[in-house]
């Protein structure tokens, strides 16, 4: 985890001199392909010269997830957390100190990437400090806007296809992820206090906070279920035209997590929506399965222009 790293590259620990672009490159690799058991397929179909920059990136998103997430506890998550926000200003001034930003610098000046995105994210990760629970969709929606879109949106200028429309397809699919993942997660966020399904919805099925609490199937239960992964499912499929507007190899990765999200949806109807009783999972062979699809997809459409000059 993480926080194992503050140790070494906490707050006391980084007012000295920055490490070698070399040696922040490779550390930004080993988070990557070491935190993620899937990243290292995702990061075998991007284009080479984009591999290290989504590694990047990923570190940065990595770290700030779990100061938020592995510290167990808020006020220190918070403390984490506004130091990072300061590293991350600082970064966008030419000071880097940690690894992360060392490598990071040299992508948000390459791709240009603007701040915000990735002061979203911190903003969404604060939050998780203080709000535990959501009254409406809206809300919910917020949250997302800031914790999931901004990455997709620099995924978009990395690719060199940021514009309006593409902006609209991919915040719509990563709002379509974070919500199957908060449906596939249901259990383990009540774990932790922390509650994503609507106060709206649930009173708009007739699920008390009571039942909730208790992780009771209703079919009051298992209807507000079937309402939020259709809601996810719809929120995806609005993104999909974005895969085929997504230049090269980087569509077939966009079509992958894709394919992901809308397969998390189908796990919680295999198992009658039934996320109390298990967490719904996505296996190593369906994922396999997921990758064939999306590449064959992918070599299809690149070999309908060279069929139709024949």
């Amino acid at each position: 985890m993480i926080v194992d790293d503050l140790a070494v590259w906490g707050p006391e620990c980084v007012t000295g001199q920055p490490p070698p672009i070399a040696d922040a490159r490779a550390y930004c690799r080993r988070l990557a392909l070491g935190h993620y058991e899937n990243f290292p397929v995702v990061s075998w179909l991007l284009p080479g010269p984009l591999q290290q920059h989504f590694c990047n990136v990923y570190a940065f998103c990595r770290w700030a997830d779990d100061l938020g997430d592995e510290t167990g506890d808020p006020q220190r998550a918070l403390q984490l957390l506004s130091w990072w926000r300061s590293e991350t200003e600082d970064c966008y001034r030419g000071i880097t100190r940690h690894p992360v930003f060392v490598a990071l610098r040299e992508t948000i000046e390459q791709f240009e990437l603007p701040a915000e995105p990735f002061l979203d994210l911190i903003s969404a990760f604060e939050q998780d400090q203080h709000v535990t629970e959501y009254e409406t969709f809206d809300q919910l929606r917020d949250y997302c806007r800031r914790s999931a879109d901004p990455v997709g949106r620099i995924i978009l200028r990395l690719g060199g296809c940021y514009n309006e429309q593409t902006v609209a397809w991919s915040d719509s699919i990563c709002t379509g992820l974070q919500l199957a993942n908060f449906w596939q997660d249901v259990g383990r966020d009540l774990e932790i206090g922390r509650i994503y399904l609507p106060a709206e919805d649930r009173d708009r099925f007739g699920y008390p906070r009571d039942a909730l609490d208790r992780r009771q199937t209703s079919p009051e239960f298992l209807d507000l279920m079937r309402f939020e992964v259709d809601r996810a499912r719809q929120w995806l499929l609005d993104g999909r035209p974005l895969v085929d507007a997504i230049p090269g190899r980087l569509r077939v990765s966009i079509d992958l997590f894709l394919r992901g999200g809308l397969q998390i949806l189908r796990e919680i109807e295999r198992i009658d929506y039934r996320v109390w009783e298990r967490r719904p999972v996505v296996t190593k062979r369906q994922f396999v399965t997921l990758f064939l699809r999306s590449a064959s997809r992918a070599t299809v459409r690149q070999l309908r222009p060279w069929r139709a000059s024949r």
